[in-house]
């Protein structure tokens, strides 16, 4: 579907399928390397989503292009049946879940491409609410956010992650020196008491013929834990084992992928399942054996991967997910994450609008207040 404008001005364009989605990768990636770079925008990533947590979803994929046809926008959108409080309600949702860590719009002006986007999503109909998850504090999707404000049409945010990072310096020295001395005193104790269990050795790995059986090690510790407990693990679901599995074949093929361990006696105690891409190295999945927890086999485990970052000559160090103590162990810095809705300016939007904004947190607090 294409947008009612001049063909010789800017025009927004539809990318309603798989094909017509697939061939914008050579021209998306180059956006995202001349935008934001963050490696979850790009092509490769949101195809794999989108392969393993929407397979057959219709698309929705907004593209911009300027007077010269070059893309100068984009925002991968699915439409999803769902219910707001019972409700069924026609969203269109972006291209992402948990396991995207973040997501927004990619834009070379994005004051302008939120507002044709908004404008083309008006003229299209089909829709009752635009979501869009876990949008970084600036984001590019925020201008389509503050354009649906800007027309009066009913909107919401909700705060969804303070992500923690780390800005790392240039010499390992420098960044132990930043630490509190308490905590690297217990890092110290603990890793003395692992080691009286046996040889303590770190490793790496970026790919190679033996990435599916270290993978399957990755998999089957962090299972071991509390996510495995929760059913919240990468292998115990067909669609996100599969999505953490083809995630890391793409990325060895790319130079991207970076598994750490730390092995006890041979033996994987500790694990982090991430991605380097712009200098910044991003931990999508950790885990740890509980049963040495005593031993803080996890924090151990940062301490050797900050260092190897740090060689690296990388930049950062993205925790990614929500906040935690043992983050904070690490960094006092954090990235505000937010989920952003946009909703028909109709009565059924404005009443959904009013449901989700209004009337729902006022309930909550009202039984939180009768449990006091």
């Amino acid at each position: 579907m294409e947008a009612r404008q001049s063909n010789t001005g800017p025009r927004v364009i539809e990318a309603g399928d798989r094909a017509d989605f697939m061939a914008l990768e050579p021209e998306w990636n180059a956006l995202v390397e001349a935008t934001s770079n963050e490696v979850f925008y790009r092509h490769e990533f949101i195809r794999i989503w989108l392969d393993n947590f929407a397979p057959g979803a219709r698309l929705r994929v907004l593209t911009l292009r300027d007077g010269s046809g070059r893309l100068s926008a984009a925002l991968p959108l699915w439409e999803e049946r769902t219910s707001m409080y019972g409700v069924p309600v026609r969203q269109l949702s972006g291209a992402a879940n948990a396991h995207s860590c973040r997501f927004d719009a990619l834009a070379r002006e994005p004051d302008a491409a939120g507002a044709m986007f908004l404008s083309h999503l008006r003229q299209q109909g089909g829709w009752d609410v635009l979501r869009l998850t876990d949008v970084p504090e600036g984001g590019a999707a925020w201008r389509l956010h503050a354009a649906a404000v800007a027309a009066r049409m009913p909107v919401g945010a909700w705060e969804s992650l303070q992500s923690p990072y780390i800005r790392l310096p240039s010499t390992r020295e420098q960044f132990q020196g930043a630490l509190q001395a308490k905590f690297k005193a217990n890092c110290r104790r603990r890793r003395r008491k692992l080691e009286e269990k046996g040889a303590v050795t770190f490793e790496r790995v970026d790919g190679g013929l033996g990435l599916e059986g270290t993978l399957e090690e990755g998999f089957l510790l962090e299972q071991s834990g509390w996510k495995g407990e929760r059913g919240t693990a990468m292998a115990q679901d067909s669609a996100t084992r599969g999505f953490y599995t083809e995630l890391a074949r793409d990325s060895a093929y790319r130079g991207k992928l970076a598994l750490y361990f730390l092995r006890l006696g041979g033996k994987p105690v500790a694990f982090h399942y991430g991605l380097e891409h712009g200098g910044r190295y991003f931990l999508l999945k950790p885990g740890y054996d509980e049963v040495l927890r005593e031993c803080s086999p996890g924090q151990l485990l940062m301490e050797e991967v900050v260092g190897s970052c740090i060689d690296r000559g990388l930049r950062e160090f993205d925790f990614l997910g929500p906040d935690m103590v043992w983050k904070r162990d690490w960094t006092d810095q954090a990235r505000r994450h937010t989920w952003l809705y946009v909703f028909n300016d109709s009565a059924f939007g404005r009443a959904l609008c009013a449901a989700k904004f209004r009337w729902s947190p006022v309930v909550k607090e009202a039984v939180a207040r009768w449990k006091r």
